[in-house]
C-alpha cells in the first residue's frame, strides 16, 4: 500500500473520532431551563397581588350605580328640609335587603350615610365588608349641593361629613377617592 494511502486513512479515522465542542452543545441544559422558569415564576408572583387588588376595586366600582339610587333622595331631603333621612324608609327606598346587585348584599341609609354591605358574587376579600358613602354639606347653606365622601376620605374644606363611617375594607383595596 502506498504511503499516501495510510496517511489519508489515518486522517479519516482521526476526523471521525475527534468531536468538537460545537457538536456537543446543542440547545439548553436542564439547569438553564430551570433558571428561566424560576425567573418567570417570580415575576408572575409579583404581579398576582396587583391583579387581585384591581379586581377588588372593580367590584367596589360596580356597587356605585346602586348607591346612586340612594344618593338622590338623601340630597333632595337635605336641599328641602336641611335634615337627612334616618333610614331607608324615610328616604323612600326599599328595605336594605332588597337593594342588591351582583356584588352588593344590602344597602342601608342611616342618618344620611349610605352603608354598602358586599356579598353575593363579590371578591372574597370583600365578602361581609362595608363601604360607607357620607353626605358632606355646608350646614348653613342648603343651596350648596351635597358632596359624597367615600370611605375614610375627609370632607372638602368648609363642608361637614354627616353620618358614621363604617368602612371596614382594607385601605389598600379602596379606590383612590375613598382613602
Amino acid at each position: 500500500m502506498p504511503e499516501n494511502a495510510t496517511i489519508l486513512s489515518r486522517r479519516l479515522i482521526a476526523r471521525t473520532q475527534v468531536k468538537t465542542s460545537k457538536n456537543l452543545h446543542r440547545g439548553f441544559s436542564l439547569i438553564e431551563l430551570m433558571v428561566v422558569v424560576a425567573i418567570i415564576a417570580i415575576l408572575a408572583l409579583m404581579a398576582v397581588p396587583r391583579l387581585s387588588g384591581k379586581y377588588i376595586r372593580e367590584h367596589i366600582v360596580e356597587a356605585m350605580p346602586l348607591a346612586n339610587i340612594a344618593k338622590a333622595p338623601v340630597a333632595a331631603a337635605w336641599a328641602t328640609t336641611q335634615t337627612l333621612p334616618e333610614d331607608n324608609e324615610s328616604a323612600g327606598l326599599p328595605a336594605a335587603d332588597k337593594m342588591v346587585n351582583n356584588v352588593v348584599k344590602s344597602m342601608t341609609v342611616e342618618k344620611g350615610a349610605i352603608h354598602i354591605l358586599f356579598g353575593n358574587r363579590a371578591n372574597g376579600a370583600l365578602q361581609g365588608k362595608t363601604l360607607t358613602l357620607r353626605p358632606a354639606v355646608v350646614e348653613d347653606e342648603p343651596v350648596v349641593p351635597v358632596t359624597w365622601v367615600c370611605g375614610h376620605a375627609k370632607a372638602p374644606e368648609k363642608m361637614a361629613a354627616m353620618g358614621a363611617d363604617r368602612t371596614d375594607i382594607a385601605k389598600a383595596h379602596l379606590p383612590v377617592n375613598c382613602r
